[in-house]
């Protein structure tokens, strides 16, 4: 089975075990996801089968949108209600300085990603060595930060929603507006709500072509060579501009790259 589609990944679950409970349901093997969810979040999780799988890299999904809910007064390392050491009162902030909090992380955002993520140092992932209790030092990373907003403000939990360039930690976030609080905190709640132009909608299946993030490109040439794989030259093209396309033959589309005035192919033969 072809196809791609949204599913909502439900809280307290890891997004692979999530992937098999779908491939179960729909009695499929090949199933891959892209952008995964920590386990104590939800929401929108974007899902391929077969051939689609290989979609992921050329998809429309960023920026991302989520909503988190701040638990000032927790203490946790990996900034999550995974991780809970301790959980302190502490003043209740004028409705204003959360405002402010909150609104000031609009834009550009260097920050320090929390040690408990999936990049790499020298080999192992950061929150492997987090569990082992090995010192994580991460770099300084910038996200985008397209629109955040406060939503709500009960005293201790502060809910926002904020929409970011991919790759963004909202963990982080959470913890620079605790921290321009004069105070710690740590995510209890986190749901994305949308990955560029993917939402939930009840798992339909979705067409491929639309979901692209690459423009279209016409081919003139003899259509057996798009069917067999053969070289392209770049001349049987409508647009000869440098990057990456699809090219719908009607029974099948493939991916194709322009570089240096040559065509390569990204993905040959896609049926969704």
């Amino acid at each position: 089975m072809n196809r791609l589609f949204v599913a909502y990944k439900p809280a307290n679950i890891g997004s692979n075990a999530f992937l098999g409970k779908l491939k179960r349901k729909y009695g499929v093997k090949k199933a891959g996801f892209s952008g995964t969810l920590d386990p104590f979040a939800k929401g929108v999780l974007v899902i391929g089968f077969g051939g689609c799988t290989k979609l992921f890299r050329f998809l429309d999904k960023t920026p991302k949108t989520y909503k988190a809910t701040l638990w000032l007064g927790c203490h946790s390392e990996s900034l999550d209600t995974e991780n809970v050491s301790k959980v302190e009162a502490v003043e209740e902030k004028p409705f204003e300085d959360v405002k402010k909090a909150v609104e000031e992380l609009q834009g550009k955002l260097r920050y320090v990603p929390p040690k408990f993520c999936a990049k790499k140092i020298e080999g192992k992932r950061a929150y492997d060595l987090a569990r082992e209790g090995k010192e994580v030092e991460l770099k300084t990373v910038e996200a985008d930060i397209h629109d955040i907003k406060l939503l709500h403000y009960r005293h201790p939990f502060i809910t926002f929603e904020a929409t970011v360039s991919e790759g963004t930690y909202i963990r982080s976030l959470g913890e620079i507006i605790a921290t321009k609080l004069q105070s710690v905190g740590a995510l209890s709640m986190l749901e994305r709500l949308r990955e560029g132009r993917f939402v939930y909608e009840g798992e339909k299946a979705l067409d491929p072509k639309e979901s692209l993030a690459i423009e279209r490109n016409f081919y003139t040439g003899n259509p057996q060579n798009l069917l067999y794989g053969r070289k392209l030259a770049l001349e049987d093209f409508t647009k000869q501009e440098e990057g990456s396309y699809y090219v719908d033959s009607g029974e099948f589309f493939s991916i194709i790259t322009i570089k240096n005035r040559q065509v390569h192919y990204e993905l040959g033969r896609i049926v969704c």
